[in-house]
């Protein structure tokens, strides 16, 4: 063999390893919201701790393609379709109209939810214990708890006969929370008023409303929208004093009376360990669908104060938190 082919030969080989190389590449997760990346910021360092406890980092060996509806659920579609494009290797969601949207792009792209209501019933698995298809996740069972957090708000304003929710008229879920409420509300003998709002302006219209009608307390009913919207009703519900409860502990923290509902950074954590789970080679199908056990009852007692209620012993001692 003569030298020069000799050479080329040689150079070739020295090659064939940096093709390979260059041919691997890192996994990459599909993270679809409702929201914008400000609102879940904190919950995505949850996430993504929860990945980093499986052995992904992201930047390092795994990459995120964020895609974010910014309140704008007829969006869905589209921004799931295309991280169906671009060929991840799981889709991660977070909200009940999030995760169907994602089921409805894919059958074959496994799918990692977090949501609200129960997913049999959302038609997203065909059971909790063995979800059968190529979603499974994080239930932190908001519909279970809607007759409890109006239980507590009813006994945070034991006179109260008329409550108002205010719900979403756009959800998926709407029926089915309307007839958990009615139901729960049946049994306390509490006579609810629905009011639904979508935008900002529809929640002002609301309130104004409620400034007419002087419900005896407030219901905000469990949505990412109203997340995203959390100091605007807060601002609002302390305008007119209206005793509110909510379902999310931010809220609270930032002058809602009353939150009630699953610890959502653990159900953020959770999910990242999913997702992790399945990079690794486990399949949906098989992953039992983890239900939250954690929940958390918030009481803003600065707020009770400046509306004039006073709250009960009871609810201060069974409270996990009390914002002095």
């Amino acid at each position: 063999m003569r030298r020069r082919e000799m050479i080329t030969l040689l150079g070739g080989a020295a090659a064939w390893p940096l093709a390979a190389h260059a041919q691997q590449t890192i996994p990459a997760i599909g993270f679809l919201d409702n929201r914008s990346l400000d609102v879940v910021r904190e919950r995505l360092r949850a996430f993504r701790q929860g990945l980093r406890e499986t052995g992904h980092v992201e930047g390092e060996n795994v990459t995120i393609v964020y895609r974010f509806a910014e309140d704008q659920v007829d969006r869905l579609p589209e921004l799931a379709a295309d991280l169906v494009r671009r060929q991840v290797a799981v889709i991660a969601t977070s909200g009940d109209d999030v995760a169907l949207a994602a089921k409805a792009a894919t059958m074959a792209i496994p799918i990692s939810f977090i949501v609200s209501q129960d997913p049999v019933r959302l038609g997203l698995v065909s059971s909790i214990a063995r979800p059968g298809g190529n979603l499974t996740g994080i239930n932190f069972v908001a519909g279970e708890l809607l007759a409890k957090r109006l239980e507590l708000l009813r006994a945070l304003v034991p006179s109260a006969a008329r409550v108002a929710v205010l719900i979403n008229p756009v959800v998926t879920t709407r029926e089915a929370i309307l007839r958990d409420l009615e139901a729960a509300a049946r049994a306390m003998g509490l006579q609810i008023h629905v009011v639904h709002a979508g935008t900002r302006q529809e929640i002002d219209a609301a309130f104004a409303t409620f400034a007419r009608d002087r419900p005896d307390a407030l219901f905000i009913s469990t949505d990412t929208f109203f997340t995203t919207r959390r100091v605007q009703l807060v601002s609002l519900a302390m305008r007119h004093a209206i005793p509110t409860a909510f379902s999310n502990r931010e809220s609270a923290e930032i002058g809602g009376l009353m939150s009630y509902g699953s610890n959502i950074l653990d159900a953020w954590h959770q999910s990242g360990v999913y997702v992790g789970r399945i990079l690794k080679g486990e399949k949906p199908a098989v992953m039992p669908v983890t239900q939250s056990n954690k929940f958390e009852l918030v009481i803003n007692q600065q707020t009770a104060r400046a509306i004039d209620l006073v709250v009960p012993q009871s609810l201060l001692v069974a409270a996990d938190e009390v914002i002095e």
